[in-house]
């Protein structure tokens, strides 16, 4: 596929947010340039910045150019100069908003530890090595969208969040989470916690419901508690994990452990055919770093590969900027958060630009490595 014409809306954010981004934006227009395509890169408010800007965290000028780009590229939100603002005001809401108005119910991480980066993984090289499985979490209900109340004071408050499921929201989950897994290796393990939990247990009910449209997938249920502990034990037993929004925020996160670091790992956020998804890291802003040049970009830039395989179907592209990554960690080279003895720690740009470096030899010698240009 060649010559496409495609329109991304640009949520650069919250601190070290700007800097990613700029580095995962530079490798897409090496990209176009090279494969003959188009994209036109829209800057928008987004977050603290929005705030500081507008006077809200998801400016209507933002949703609207969201609803009509191909596809959303976020970097980062949030810092302690906006966290005295009242919940619904502060730079997070900007984004479930996002969510909820461009209908965003499904969440895929990739949880593909790169294997020059095994030893920065906590795990021994025999159990990461070869691990590959995508976390499939439910992003639009559960207790984040129920209601929330917080009462009293002075060490008499009581506060109270609900969280809510209906059969149809765990339905189409479920079965996006099954054609994953019917695409790959067909194993998927379901995470609830259907001992304790009403919602689980429809979870659980309806998820078994689903696999029977789905023969050819082995389905499997943990607890949450298990799942946390399997994770760490064994990470290769999985294909693709599904669960619900809560729940997954936080296995995703600390599934990003294996990797090394939080900053390695990309995320797309999507709901039914022909609206955008978004593209993100799943890090945060780190303020204390904004501005000095030292964040790992990678994270954003494999957002942006992310984006290129899901969103716009161009595989070739994105193995072009995963291996041109790939070949610069072998070497070596690093931002200092993933630094280990004897590594060449690099500055953000100047990471970008040996990746960006690797891009070009690989275009112009494509034969080399076996790429169709």
């Amino acid at each position: 596929m060649s010559g496409i014409r495609k329109t991304i809306a640009v949520l650069p954010g919250d601190g070290i947010g700007p800097e990613v981004t700029r580095a995962a934006l530079e490798l897409l227009e090496d990209c176009a340039a090279a494969f003959g395509h188009h994209f036109e890169l829209r800057g928008l408010p987004f977050g603290g910045a929005a705030i500081d800007h507008a006077g809200s965290p998801l400016p209507a000028e933002t949703l609207a150019g969201c609803r009509s780009a191909d596809a959303i590229l976020l970097g980062a939100i949030g810092g302690p100069r906006w966290d005295a603002l009242p919940l619904a005001k502060r730079p997070e809401s900007g984004l479930l908003g996002l969510r909820k108005e461009l209908g965003l119910y499904i969440n895929l991480r990739p949880i593909r530890p790169r294997p020059a980066l095994h030893g920065i993984s906590p795990l021994r090289p025999e159990r990461v090595s070869g691990c590959d499985f995508e976390i499939v979490r439910e992003l639009a209900g559960d207790i984040y969208f129920g209601e929330h109340e917080l009462r009293g004071e002075n060490g008499n408050g009581r506060a109270r969040d609900v969280a809510v499921y209906s059969t149809a929201e765990i339905e189409r989950i479920a079965r996006y989470a099954f054609g994953r897994a019917a695409a790959r290796q067909h194993r998927l393990a379901s995470v609830d916690k259907a001992n304790v939990l009403a919602t689980s247990v429809l979870w659980r009910q309806t998820v078994t419901s689903v696999a029977r449209d789905f023969p050819g997938v082995a389905l499997e249920h943990l607890y949450v508690d298990n799942a946390a502990m399997q994770i760490m034990l064994r990470p290769k037993q999985f294909d693709v994990m599904l669960t619900s929004n809560l729940f997954g925020d936080i296995l995703s996160d600390e599934a990003a452990a294996i990797a090394g670091s939080i900053g390695l790992i990309p995320s797309m956020s999507r709901g039914a055919a022909g609206t955008p998804a978004l593209y993100e890291p799943i890090h945060g802003s780190a303020p204390s770093l904004a501005g000095k040049d030292v964040a790992c970009p990678l994270g954003a830039i494999y957002s942006a590969c992310l984006m290129l395989r899901e969103s716009f179907g161009l595989e070739n592209e994105a193995q072009v900027l995963e291996s041109a990554a790939d070949r610069v960690l072998e070497r070596g080279y690093r931002t200092m958060d993933i630094a280990e003895q004897g590594s060449r720690v690099l500055r953000c740009s100047e990471f970008t630009n040996h990746i960006r470096g690797e891009v070009r030899d690989a275009l112009m010698h494509s034969e080399r490595y076996g790429w169709g240009v």
